[in-house]
């Protein structure tokens, strides 16, 4: 089976500003000592390897500030790696924020176009799939009306609908299945499944334990900003929450 991601010894580390925590007359007082915070000193995630096969599901879990996040922004190609190499084989398409992209003054019809050209689409491709987009959102009567006056729940409606109709090779899933009513959930878990039976490749990060163990073929325990454990979802989960019954 072909790799569709890949990690190799991979570390991300952001600077210091605390020396700019009393503003611009504070940073210009102490230029002196802006010198020792020219090199990364917190390291979000530590000497990370490892592969994600093509057509799994894989799961990254781990407390909050852990580096979940920032690991699939490594992924997603929105962050870069202070060491090491990430390499992704294939298009991708991220619900790390769903409607973060969209623009508040531009329609929800304006929008699909604007987050689909972002997550790298054609815009003629885009067009075709238009309708089916809206459809699927259920916001036909709003699709007109500038993102402004949208519900939280519409706007997500609105990003896993251009994200899921059109078609990408690796997933990113980011808490999105904890967003929107029941019957908005039960199309994600709908289009999840669908992506999973056609060899689509997802990646994801869930606080949800029983949607780690129904969803995924791996896990990775994510602790101390490594990877301290890998393997099948069930044993994982156990060993990060051992007092769950799963």
């Amino acid at each position: 089976m072909t790799v569709a991601v890949r990690f190799e010894n991979v570390s991300k580390a952001y600077m210091d500003h605390r020396f700019l925590g009393g503003g611009l007359k504070n940073a210009i007082l102490n230029l002196p000592r802006m010198a020792k915070y020219k090199r990364p000193e917190t390291y979000v995630l530590q000497d990370l390897s490892f592969e994600i096969r093509r057509g799994t599901t894989v799961a990254f879990v781990g407390r909050n500030g852990a580096g979940k996040s920032t690991l699939l922004g490594l992924i997603a190609g929105v962050l870069v790696p202070s060491t090491g190499r990430v390499s992704v084989y294939g298009k991708v398409s991220s619900l790390l924020e769903l409607g973060a992209g969209f623009h508040p003054d531009l329609t929800g019809r304006e929008n699909i176009e604007l987050y689909g050209i972002v997550l790298g689409f054609r815009r003629a491709e885009i067009l075709r799939r238009l309708d089916a987009i809206v459809d699927f959102a259920e916001l036909r009567e709003h699709i007109d009306t500038p993102v402004r006056f949208y519900s939280s729940g519409m706007l997500a409606r609105l990003g896993f609908a251009v994200v899921s109709q059109l078609d990408p090779e690796i997933l990113i899933v980011d808490e999105v299945l904890a967003v929107g009513d029941f019957s908005f959930q039960a199309k994600c878990y709908d289009v999840i499944n669908r992506f999973r039976a056609d060899g689509g490749t997802i990646v994801m990060v869930s606080h949800s334990a029983s949607d780690v163990v129904r969803l995924c073929d791996e896990a990775h325990l994510i602790e101390d900003h490594r990877i301290v454990a890998s393997g099948e979802p069930r044993e994982v989960i156990r060993r990060y929450q051992p007092e769950l019954v799963i």
